[in-house]
């Protein structure tokens, strides 16, 4: 009898922690997502919920004119910079926030607020405000069913934010003030074992700076890795932003040449032909005529 009593508190043990284990899982109507997108020299995290439309009108009804939205479903949605940005011209020091937003019609109010600890929008007092700005709303072509937000138009220091819901569309524009901690990252990088001097060419002909030094930095990419066909694509272009006309149209030609056989043949011919098209017309309306 002992045993049997035993055995069924086992197996009514085993059960519960089986139970606790496993959560019933069902399918959510505003499922979370994370976004984890790099930009400048960190990342840009957003945590947020996804509702949909479901056959719904959402703005100003659903999502009411002139009152403060979580900007998603459930919890509010947080925004976490790696680095100091400035947000829509204002200055965000690194660290998670929760974004919050007043919408209206033709103008929506956005919020960064170190409020991150609340559930519900009560967490937006202005104490607690690190940026607020407006901004004025797009109507989009099409409806977009489920609330989305995205990071977009990345370059080297800026991006966008954007918001969709419905027909609307936010957007939130990001620069990261980088250039004095990319040139100290690329002084000490120049001095490792392994210099990066592809990389930072690259950086300085695509920010349109130190076009002298992004040369200088290529050629001796090159002198180590001689038969790299992007590296004198690399090199092609930032002759002929120097003017080398000569020099260009090699770099160009021993590009295509490197990567004749390659995955990447025809990008490379298509690109370096571009630049020996241009520059043969340049040295031809050049020369003196009869």
């Amino acid at each position: 009898m002992k045993r049997i009593v035993l055995s069924i508190v086992l197996l009514a043990s085993l059960a519960g922690n089986g139970m606790a284990q496993s959560p019933l899982k069902l399918p959510a109507l505003s499922p979370n997502t994370k976004l984890v997108q790099d930009f400048s020299i960190s990342n840009i995290e957003i945590s947020y919920s996804r509702p949909s439309m479901r056959g719904r009108k959402i703005m100003g009804d659903i999502i009411p004119y002139g009152h403060v939205w979580r900007t998603g479903a459930n919890a509010p949605t947080k925004i976490k910079f790696g680095e100091d940005v400035e947000v829509a011209g204002q200055r965000v020091k690194a660290g998670e926030y929760a974004l919050y937003t007043i919408p209206n019609k033709d103008k929506w109010e956005i919020i960064i607020s170190t409020g991150t600890g609340t559930w519900t929008a009560d967490g937006y007092p202005r104490e607690y405000d690190v940026a607020r700005f407006k901004v004025t709303p797009r109507t989009l072509a099409e409806e977009t069913q489920t609330f989305t937000i995205n990071v977009t138009d990345i370059t080297f220091k800026s991006c966008k934010i954007e918001m969709e819901w419905e027909r609307t569309r936010i957007v939130i524009p990001v620069v990261a003030d980088n250039a004095t901690t990319v040139e100290q990252n690329i002084d000490k990088a120049v001095n490792n074992p392994q210099i990066p001097y592809f990389q930072a060419a690259s950086y300085y002909y695509e920010t349109n700076q130190k076009t002298d030094l992004a040369s200088k930095y290529v050629n001796k990419a090159l002198e180590a890795n001689p038969k790299a066909f992007y590296m004198w694509y690399l090199k092609a272009r930032i002759e002929k932003r120097l003017g080398n006309v000569d020099e260009a149209l090699a770099a160009a030609r021993k590009s295509i040449e490197l990567a004749a056989g390659t995955p990447n043949e025809l990008e490379y011919k298509n690109n370096n032909g571009k630049i020996i098209n241009e520059l043969t017309r340049q040295k031809r309306s050049s020369q003196p005529q009869d």
